[in-house]
């Protein structure tokens, strides 16, 4: 019987990571049980799986767009389940892509829901770059990043990703921002080939160079480009907008309207980095820290020296908060930069807000991280979000993002 059995990963078993797959399984006598497990490994070798229950339909097959899940990692109709509700094994693992030359495989495996014997298999293989795209390591002045550069005659806009999480270079959300018709400059900041690994402070000239850098590429239209951030980047981006010239567009994802963890210079500008209050530090039930309401208020009158001049910017803003962000409280910092715009005449930004979702907003269908490693922290925190919320918030923010850079970054040539 289990070799009439067919598994099918459609339109194709090749993808781009961000693409819907249609999962179907066929062949399977009427009305009996099937259990669906998907696995994936990472670059760092951890691995990540999830499982789901179904019921064959009278015909004998099971079409995950269309038919529900009774149990396992999620329920009901998700045709990505497999893929979003993945859980690290090993606990509090944050999924890794560093070579995004190659794809993530994810294999998806058919089970018999009675006897537990394999029926198929096939493998879904996840890639980060479109045919024809270039990517280009940069080690230009100071500046160390990776760019990349769409098929295509162009000249395209210009992004900046700044997503860096305890130091070193994250490619995959720069690579498929790039998919969509930007050029993009993945940047680094520390602890990458010969950037300090823990700088004493940060230099806004870094990031001012690599905005020259960026709009002086052939490919690359201007007038303006755009700022891609998240988490600790995001006060980065701001003081970016604020305080330097070129760009047009930015995207703050989780981030804080005032300096943390590291001084940043800038000329004879000091933005020290806003001070921790360590009692604030939570214990969860679970043995892991909570550290959400460590950053106390950057607009009291004592904190205010680390709060980013964001009047002063004349772009676009793109705010995304998650309501559900254990990380710090990205929601106040949002209201406040809200605020603060506001308050100087300027209405060109938008807050969108995501209530369950956790700190990592990445790309769609990326495994969501509620806990992990905290590098400034040195140990294991909740990070926040349900799993299937979180997933919804990144397709939406995906799609808001691409949308964000294309109303406001020039298209024409």
């Amino acid at each position: 019987m289990a070799s009439q059995i067919r598994l099918k990963i459609l339109p194709s078993v090749r993808c781009l990571f961000d693409k819907v797959v249609q999962i179907k399984v066929e062949g399977l006598a009427p009305h009996k049980t099937l259990e669906l497990r998907s696995k994936l490994v990472d670059d760092r070798g951890e691995t990540f799986k999830a499982t789901a229950l179904y019921e064959a339909d009278k015909h004998g097959e099971v079409d995950l767009c269309c038919a529900p899940s009774l149990g396992g990692s999620y329920t009901g109709v998700e045709p990505m389940g497999l893929f979003w509700a993945m859980a690290p094994v090993t606990p509090h693992s944050k999924f890794l892509k560093k070579n995004v030359l190659s794809p993530s495989v994810v294999v998806i495996e058919a089970l018999s829901g009675d006897t537990g014997e394999l029926l198929a298999s096939e493998t879904n293989e996840r890639g980060y770059m479109t045919e024809g795209m270039q990517r280009i390591p940069v080690q230009e002045g100071r500046i160390r990043g990776v760019l990349f550069i769409p098929p295509g005659k162009g000249p395209f806009s210009g992004i900046i990703d700044l997503y860096t999480l305890g130091g070193g270079l994250t490619e995959p959300r720069a690579s498929l921002l790039a998919n969509k018709g930007f050029v993009v400059l993945a940047l680094a900041y520390y602890g990458y080939k010969d950037l300090p690994k823990k700088p004493t402070n940060l230099d806004l000239e870094y990031f001012e160079e690599a905005v020259k850098f960026l709009r002086r590429q052939p490919q690359v239209k201007g007038p303006g480009i755009g700022i891609l951030s998240i988490s600790h980047s995001g006060a980065l981006a701001l003081s970016m907008s604020s305080l330097l010239s070129g760009i047009s567009a930015t995207v703050c994802i989780n981030g804080s309207n005032a300096n943390s963890i590291i001084p940043l210079h800038y000329k004879d500008m000091v933005f020290p980095a806003l001070p921790p209050d360590l009692k604030n530090i939570k214990n969860t039930d679970s043995g892991l820290f909570d550290v959400r309401d460590v950053l106390p208020d950057p607009t009291l009158e004592k904190n205010r020296a680390s709060l980013i001049p964001i009047e002063r910017a004349s772009c676009h803003f793109l705010f995304a908060v998650s309501e559900d962000d254990h990380n710090w409280n990205s929601a106040l910092f949002a209201k406040q930069a809200a605020a603060t715009l506001r308050s100087s005449g300027k209405e060109s930004f938008e807050v969108v807000t995501y209530p369950k979702a956790g700190h990592f907003l990445e790309v769609p269908h990326m495994p969501c991280c509620p806990s992990g490693f905290h590098a400034a922290v040195g140990s294991n925190v909740v990070f926040g979000g349900e799993p299937k919320a979180h997933s919804d918030s990144q397709l939406d923010l995906w799609e808001k993002v691409q949308e964000f850079f294309k109303n406001h970054l020039d298209q024409s040539t």
